[in-house]
């Protein structure tokens, strides 16, 4: 039996949105953390920031952000699973919601989005982790 870490990420951040909730705490991870780096780039979460004060237990504080009272993040999808990987080269990553969402990949260069492994010097394929609009 395995844990979906990821999986159970993307779903407090998805009951945070759907509860209108100003921010979520979840647990910390370098997968989460460097998800979290992503979403900020893109305007999709306002911040997030590392909680340090239990050395045991790090956690990640992320502020999700609404514009007008809708939040930004209309659907946040987890694609790979721990039962179905998949993979995609970077020509067959389609446009998500024509071009307004981002597929985040794992590559051998690290996470990024599909518009960053789609650059001439890049050209990387990867794990598809999740589409976010």
């Amino acid at each position: 039996m395995s844990i979906d870490s990821i999986g159970n990420f993307l779903t407090i951040i998805r009951n945070g949105i759907m509860a209108s909730k100003p921010f979520v705490i979840a647990p910390h991870s370098k997968m989460s953390v460097e998800l979290m780096r992503i979403l900020k780039e893109e305007g999709f979460i306002k911040n997030f920031e590392v909680d340090l004060t239990d050395p045991v237990i790090k956690k990640i504080k992320v502020v999700l952000k609404y514009v007008q009272g809708e939040s930004v993040i209309h659907k946040i999808v987890r694609v790979s699973t721990p039962g179905r990987r998949v993979y995609s080269k970077v020509k067959n990553v389609k446009p998500v919601v024509g071009g307004f969402g981002i597929s985040i990949l794992s590559t051998n260069r690290g996470l990024m989005t599909d518009k960053q492994a789609k650059e001439p010097q890049l050209g990387l394929g990867g794990e598809v982790i999740c589409k976010v609009w």
